[in-house]
């Protein structure tokens, strides 16, 4: 597998980001696992699904960031489950969480969104986990597209778990407006789901077309990564993403 590019700011100004995106279950295996993942991805950023998002949630939040080497952005409960961390490389400009229209007797959705800065290069960042309805969820990837559109952001990215295959309709409808991360630059695995036997892949990087893809997909293979771990931390797998974000 190549090396995946490690962040860094280009001289002109242009910034070498890694993200995460990261369905981590609530916590509910093997949490020394997940903080190893993760700090082995090195990322930049880190768009979680499924964070802890009931009793003590904040703590646990808090948990997973210090563990990781990270802090929290935003989200968590306040976006039903969705939720940015980031390095202190990040200069954090602006949050917003939001909740979703939600059917009766589904989950609530929710979007976590970020503004972050690195030195000249701005990315907008948004954290989200579609309904395992296909009817619902296609009006969530409409609501998602609608999202990007209004952050105003000319350069933003995605993490998500979209439970849909990209053939899906609405996996096929974010495509359709933004990069898919794996299918520019595939790097690493493909499937996220499940650890141990992975066979789909419901879980990406989108970016709008001014972020350049440097690589993207399961890090099943990056120095520090174990397997156990892997298959310990959590039910889906990790995709990671490195971008070059222009400056200004």
């Amino acid at each position: 597998m190549d090396q995946l590019p490690n962040s860094r700011t280009e001289p002109d100004g242009s910034a070498v980001v890694r993200v995460l995106s990261y369905n981590v279950r609530s916590m509910r295996d093997d949490r020394a696992a997940l903080a190893r993942v993760i700090r082995a991805c090195a990322p930049d950023v880190v768009c979680v699904q499924e964070a802890p998002r009931f009793f003590r949630w904040r703590k646990h939040a808090a948990w997973l960031a210090r563990e990781s080497g990270l802090v929290t952005v935003t989200g968590g409960a306040t976006a039903a489950g969705p939720m940015i961390l980031a390095n202190l490389r990040a200069h954090v400009e602006h949050t917003e969480d939001l909740l979703l229209p939600r059917t009766t007797g589904l989950h609530q959705r929710g979007f976590a969104t970020a503004v972050l800065r690195f030195g000249a290069a701005r990315l907008g960042v948004i954290s989200c986990h579609l309904s395992v309805n296909p009817d619902e969820r296609y009006a969530q990837s409409g609501l998602l597209l609608d999202k990007v559109a209004a952050a105003g952001e000319p350069h933003l990215v995605v993490g998500g778990d979209f439970n849909d295959h990209p053939d899906g309709r609405s996996f096929s409808r974010i495509a359709s407006e933004l990069q898919d991360g794996w299918a520019v630059r595939p790097w690493g695995g493909e499937f996220t789901s499940r650890p141990g036997d992975p066979y789909q892949r419901l879980d990406a990087v989108f970016a709008t077309k001014s972020v350049e893809f440097l690589g993207c997909g399961v890090p099943d293979k990056l120095p520090g990564i174990r397997t156990d771990d892997l298959i310990a931390a959590t039910d889906h797998l990790p995709v990671l993403a490195a971008l070059r974000v222009p400056a200004g």
